[in-house]
C-alpha cells in the first residue's frame, strides 16, 4: 500500500495523536497507516478522508501483488 496520509494530515494541521482521537484508533494505527504497513478498513479510510478533506483514492493506493 502507498499512503499519502502523512502529508494530508500535516496539511490539515493535525498530529498523529489528534487524528487518532478523531477517528477512534490508537496513534500507532495512524503511524502504521502512514508507513504503508497497515491496510485500513473502508470505514476507517472514509473517516480519515472526511477529517483531512482529501479523497480516499488520493490518501491510499494499492499496488498489484503479482
Amino acid at each position: 500500500m502507498i499512503s499519502n496520509l502523512k502529508k494530508a494530515r500535516e496539511m490539515a494541521g493535525l498530529t498523529q495523536q489528534q487524528l487518532a482521537e478523531k477517528v477512534g484508533v490508537l496513534r500507532q494505527t495512524i503511524l502504521f497507516l502512514e508507513k504503508g504497513e497497515y491496510n485500513p478498513s473502508l470505514r476507517l479510510a472514509y473517516k480519515i478522508s472526511k477529517i483531512v478533506k482529501v479523497p480516499i483514492d488520493k490518501l491510499f493506493s494499492f499496488e498489484d501483488e503479482e
